[in-house]
């Protein structure tokens, strides 16, 4: 069978994953939005559905400050004796800790810390003992990839930390997994860095304590050597076997706007390749060690079909799971119900830097995507963001005061924050129609119109590389807000969204 990558596109980053009979159950790094950990799951490892997030409550995941550098960083998922586990680090508030529930589908546990250190923190299960890894320094003060004992009902270290192993040789030792496969300890982590030279690496031991042996041929999987390829940055990876005894790997990587411009704007996503054992009991992985956009497999059955990204709308989107919040909302402010969605406004703008804002948002997934909203408002502002972080992002929005009414675009690219288009829609303080909003996106430009009464407004264009993960210097991807704030000297009021869509476009060699 032929599949296609990435398997969930957007921004997804630092996937983990474990099986439970026919499941597969896959989670992923959040940053500064909220709720926390977005939770998948699958039959089949290439059809996934979004069944909630691990980190629901501000007791669970607290925000505070926190940029698009900070958060919840790289997860891990494991499952013991009928208990799920899901272990992280908060990098702005507590460190490492991990949860549990015993229903998916359910609630989680408030947090568990671990007073270890380091970050991308992952649990192993051997019999009733369990094992708590991270990279960065053990108690002796090693560096490189630490391992202790842990009681899983507190916490607490039952034993020392202990650096296992320093890596193959490449720079930022991370993303740690432990897996026992047949007589082998292998312990896999990533090098590189999560940009253009990203490569996965293991080792394997006879002992869980050591020593691990470098697997002869590392990286085992990168696409750092290919060059003019769309699909870079591939690592930070984790092991499942499916229910026929095969192995796979599940792995961050990213697009480039195209084959040669060195921008990725829909962040890290998740990618899947083979896993294949030879006789000396080493693995490979992926299309001779890489990942391609399309992989041909046998280890699919010839009956499985991809399914092609979905469109979202209000109606088969819900608050809290696609749409998500910038670090911890003011619940009170949003009411989404039916084809409507309700924000309050405050004064907080999307510069905003510690606080959470009026806004909910959707990840971009796609490269060429259509977009458009009907807006109402009262006597403030409110509209269309592309978000990458507070310091980039693109507005396309509605300020209506007492007498008059404008549709502008703004640009924030760094210091630079600039209306580059307004125009004035209506001069009177009557009652408005909604007035629509349209963003049509390529790999390479937003362009950027508004509808009043049949009459279309062209508000220019903005070159898609400006909100890249390269010119943010950051870890997430581009969002797609909708937003409301109040303007000088206004009470606070309502703006109310309906008719929304996001529509995933044909690459034009598709058409």
């Amino acid at each position: 069978m032929k599949y296609r990558n990435p398997i969930i596109s957007g921004f997804y980053p630092d996937p983990s994953i474990c099986r439970v009979d026919n499941k597969f159950y896959l989670v992923s790094s959040s940053f500064n939005y909220f709720p926390g950990v977005p939770l998948f799951e699958s039959d089949d490892l290439i059809n996934w559905e979004q069944i909630g997030h691990v980190l629901t409550r501000k007791s669970q995941l607290d925000l505070t400050d926190a940029s698009t550098s900070g958060g919840i960083y790289a997860p891990t998922i494991r499952f013991h004796n009928g208990r799920f586990y899901m272990v992280t680090t908060n990098v702005n508030h507590g460190g490492n800790f991990y949860v549990w529930t015993d229903d998916i589908h359910g609630e989680w546990s408030d947090p568990i810390y671990v007073d270890q250190g380091g970050i991308d923190p992952s649990l192993y299960f051997e019999n009733d003992t369990a094992y708590f890894m991270s990279n960065g320094e053990d108690d002796r003060g090693v560096s490189g990839i630490t391992q202790c004992v842990i009681d899983i009902e507190t916490g607490h270290k039952l034993t020392s930390s202990k650096s296992l192993w320093q890596g193959a040789g490449g720079r930022y030792l991370e993303g740690p997994h432990l897996y026992k496969i047949d007589n082998y300890y292998y312990l896999m982590a990533s090098e590189g860095g999560t940009e253009y030279g990203h490569m996965l690496v293991y080792a394997r031991s006879k002992d869980i304590d050591g020593p691990y042996e470098s697997y002869p041929n590392n990286p085992v999987l990168t696409n750092r050597n290919l060059g003019g390829y769309q699909i870079q940055g591939c690592g930070h990876g984790d092991l499942v076997d499916d229910q026929s005894g095969n192995w796979w790997m599940v792995h961050l990587g990213f697009r480039q706007l195209d084959q040669w411009l060195q921008h990725h704007i829909t962040g890290r996503e998740v990618y899947l390749v083979p896993v294949k054992f030879d006789q000396n009991h080493w693995f490979t992985a992926g299309v001779n060690g890489t990942t391609r956009a399309e992989i041909e497999t046998d280890q699919l059955p010839t009956n499985h079909k991809q399914k092609s990204p979905a469109d979202f709308r209000f109606d088969n989107t819900q608050l809290g799971k696609e749409w998500v919040f910038l670090r911890n909302p003011v619940k009170k402010n949003y009411d989404l119900t039916d084809n409507y969605l309700k924000l309050k406004t405050t004064s907080l703008t999307n510069e905003e830097k510690s606080n959470s804002p009026s806004m909910v948002l959707i990840r971009q997934c796609q490269l060429q995507i259509g977009l458009s909203v009907d807006i109402q408002t009262g006597h403030n502002e409110g509209g269309i963001t592309l978000y990458m972080s507070d310091e980039l992002h693109y507005d396309l929005a509605v300020r209506r005061s007492a007498n008059e009414t404008f549709a502008f675009l703004r640009l924030r690219v760094g210091d630079a924050c600039q209306i580059v288009h307004q125009v004035k829609i209506a001069d009177t303080s009557a009652e408005l129609q909604p007035i629509s909003l349209k963003i049509d996106c390529t790999s390479y430009q937003y362009k950027f119109s508004v509808n009043y009464r049949d009459k279309i407004y062209e508000l220019g264009s903005a070159q898609t590389k400006y909100l890249s993960s390269e010119v943010a210097d950051n870890f997430t991807g581009v969002m797609i807000g909708l937003y409301a704030q109040q303007t000088v000297d206004e009470t606070q009021g309502e703006a109310v969204f309906s008719n929304f869509s996001y529509r995933n476009l044909p690459k034009k060699s598709e058409a």
